[in-house]
């Protein structure tokens, strides 16, 4: 098989304690909106004095915005300057601007940028993550002459004393989200559920987490009967992983699980052709929970927490898991199985249960790209969760604005519990109505009545075009969301009350 990775890893960034000197190549300068006149930002009377010309001029005859996002280059004779929108020179502002000047400046071995320097140290962090993801690229072409991504970017005016740290922590979280992003995007003829099992223990390798994974032969001893029923008909048996990370300090516990379907057919109801297309990441919410789980070490996380991720190839095959068959999952709940295209609550319902039964957590977490009912209900810009505790719903939407991973909260409207009733089993896995809360609700009856939080991002596992910080395919939406949050103070303030 061939190797799985992009053309070239995330760029590096570098700090300069003054402005761009004489041997920069490519510069990149604020652009503001000085009361609807243009205006730049630090560094452009050096680079105006360098280059004798007026650069605002310049930039005006050439229809220059100071929007955040837009960027225009001009070129001289052994110097590039870009001039970036930085809009209000917010978080929000700084990361689509981070992610323009990426975008802009695509073949250029260094980039020396003051535009983060019109920001604070949330723009610096909101900056990095916009350059860092608008540079993926994932490719196994034999040959490819696209320009690559900047190899590094030095960033001007900064006080290494102070900006040192912050750049360390926007690093682990922008990485992080290209690693999710990464595994999302490996084509399934690569990617099994083993193959993402060991990705998951390499991503850990570097925090000292401990791990434990259990093969086909462990989860049928120990009654993980959804992940079994899902994974059954692949000739790639399922997996399902644990990661520990532990501080020194102990304390609360927090256990994230992960949906992670390597590949979804549908099953016996089997999904038209062109809904299958990117199903090679419907496995999103296991590499969000994995590459969160490698960098929470990196980003300072106070607190205990435990992934899991439940792995399985939903296949078509003799031995698949048929509309009518009554599963038990782990714990002695049974499912009535109606359609095999709603699986991910299946292998969800089972990790749930065993960090309910065994972790017995002070909160539980899942994330998946869990029901299309979600796209209709947001479109394709905003994920949903569900929250049973304020608390937490209130880390969730702090965030959420934050890192920029745009997250509405929905309603669990127990109306629609009668909706789950089986003759024959303890509930029905696909009601067919209020898609996305039904899935919420047959979920919550496997958290133990614990603080919960589900995070339904199939609205947000797929951009359908370069925008932004986003490139075409899948995000791994959820990584910078949650170390935003566990890379907090005091993550569970206020949760459980």
């Amino acid at each position: 098989m061939p190797a799985a990775k992009p053309v070239s890893g995330p760029p590096a960034f570098t700090l300069l304690a003054g402005a761009p000197d004489g041997r920069a190549r490519a510069v990149a300068l604020a652009l503001l909106d000085d009361d609807g006149d243009l205006s730049l930002g630090p560094g452009a009377a050096e680079v105006s004095e360098r280059l004798d010309v007026d650069l605002l001029a310049l930039l005006d005859q050439a229809g220059a915005s100071a929007a955040a996002g837009s960027a225009t280059a001009l070129p001289f004779a052994g110097l590039t300057v870009y001039a970036v929108g930085a809009g209000d020179a917010g978080p929000d502002a700084l990361r689509k601007a981070g992610a323009a000047l990426a975008r802009a400046a695509r073949g250029s071995d260094e980039v020396v940028s003051a535009v983060q320097a019109v920001g604070d140290e949330a723009g610096l962090t909101a900056f990095v993550a916009g350059a860092v993801l608008a540079s993926f690229r994932f490719s196994l072409r034999t040959e490819d002459d696209r320009p690559g991504a900047v190899r590094r970017f030095a960033l001007a005016y900064a006080s290494p004393e102070t900006d040192a740290p912050v750049l360390e922590r926007a690093e682990a979280i922008a990485r992080a989200s290209w690693e999710a992003r990464r595994l999302a995007t490996v084509p399934a003829n690569i990617k099994n559920p083993a193959w993402l099992a060991d990705e998951a223990l390499r991503l850990a390798e570097p925090g000292g987490l401990k791990t434990k994974v259990w093969d086909e032969v462990q989860l049928a001893k120990d009654g993980f009967g959804g992940i079994l029923a899902v994974g059954r008909a692949s000739d790639s048996p399922p997996r399902l992983v644990r990661l520990d990370y532990a501080p020194r300090r102990r304390g609360p516990h927090v256990v994230l699980v992960g949906k992670g379907i390597t590949f979804d057919t549908g099953g016996l109801s089997i999904k038209p052709g062109e809904a299958m297309m990117n199903m090679k990441r419907d496995m999103t919410g296991a590499a969000v929970v994995a590459a969160t789980m490698g960098a929470l070490h990196q980003v300072g996380c106070p607190i205990r927490v435990t992934g899991l991720l439940a792995i399985a190839e939903n296949s078509i095959g003799g031995d698949a898991m048929r509309p009518g068959d009554v599963i038990t999952h782990w714990g002695g709940r049974t499912t009535e199985v109606t359609n095999t295209d709603a699986e991910g609550r299946l292998v969800l319902a089972d990790a749930l249960q065993y960090a309910v039964s065994e972790l017995k957590p002070d909160l539980l977490l899942d994330v998946a790209t869990l029901t299309g009912a979600m796209k209709v209900a947001l479109g394709l810009h905003t994920g949903g969760y569900f929250a049973t505790d304020e608390g937490a719903a209130g880390h969730v939407e702090a965030a959420s604005r934050a890192s920029g991973e745009r997250m509405w909260r929905m309603p669990l409207a127990a109306e629609y519990e009668s909706l789950l009733a089986s003759k024959v089993a303890d509930a029905d896995n696909a009601p067919g109505r209020a898609g996305a809360i039904t899935a919420a609700l047959f979920l919550q009856h496997f958290t133990g009545g614990l603080p919960w939080l589900h995070l339904d991002i199939a609205s947000v596992g797929d951009s359908l075009a370069d925008k932004d910080e986003y490139t075409a395919g899948p995000t791994g939406f959820g990584v910078r969301l949650l170390l935003h949050w566990l890379g907090s103070e005091n993550p569970l303030e206020g949760v459980g009350r």
